[in-house]
């Protein structure tokens, strides 16, 4: 089965920037829509931004504008420039893909914090 790992969180200031990867293994993903999700301490799982298999695009209305999704079917990776970070944007982020998200499975993430 593919594998999703999620990378490239970590700690930055408010209005700094930090782009997210999201790396498959164990088979291609280039055919399938990826989502990027986040879920902060205390409040539910939401969903940040989708892409299709085509390239197109939707976020949640918290971060449009800020946020970029994108992927590169060659490298097998999706990723999500977030610039404009705000304090309220620190959350642990997940990709995955629309099949997984119905059975409620999930990776590890990757803790993005900002700081104020």
């Amino acid at each position: 089965q593919v594998q999703l790992v999620e990378s490239g969180g970590g700690l930055v200031q408010a209005g700094g920037s930090l782009r997210l990867s999201c790396a498959a293994s164990g088979g291609s993903f280039g055919f399938n829509s990826a989502v990027w999700y986040r879920q902060a301490p205390g409040k539910a799982r939401e969903l940040v931004a989708t892409i299709t298999s085509g390239g197109s695009t939707n976020y949640a209305d918290s971060v449009k504008g800020r946020f970029t999704v994108s992927r590169d079917n060659a490298k097998n990776t999706v990723y999500l420039q977030m610039n404009r970070l705000k304090p309220e944007d620190t959350a642990v982020y997940y990709c995955n893909i629309p099949q997984r998200v119905t059975m409620n499975y999930w990776g590890q993430g990757t803790q993005v914090t900002v700081s104020s």
